[in-house]
């Protein structure tokens, strides 16, 4: 995990506002015909339409987010569905701590 990587995922309004989202998917997005929110993650679909965004836009969204070690992929069927990796993010945030 780098640093710089992290820092530059967060930098984005739109990675952070993905994030805030993806903390509460059941709160914040329709229930899926594939995928459970919870344990899949929301579909890439369904992120992009709500960001307003084309899809190769939310795929290098999500490709820094991934590298940053602050969300997790699961491929299911032809879809991507994103959740974050909440033990990781606590272990990034003690990194910056001690960082700082």
């Amino acid at each position: 995990m780098e640093l710089a990587d992290i820092f530059r995922a967060l930098a984005n309004e739109r990675r952070l506002q993905i994030l805030e989202w993806l903390k509460d998917p059941v709160r914040n997005f329709p229930p899926q015909l594939h995928g459970d929110l919870i344990a899949d993650g929301v579909c890439g679909v369904w992120l992009a339409d709500k960001l307003g965004i084309s899809h190769p836009t939310l795929s290098e969204h999500m490709r820094v987010l991934i590298q940053a070690g602050l969300v997790t992929p699961t491929k299911i069927k032809q879809w991507t569905f994103y959740r974050r990796d909440d033990i990781r993010i606590a272990e990034i945030t003690k990194a910056i701590e001690a960082a700082v």
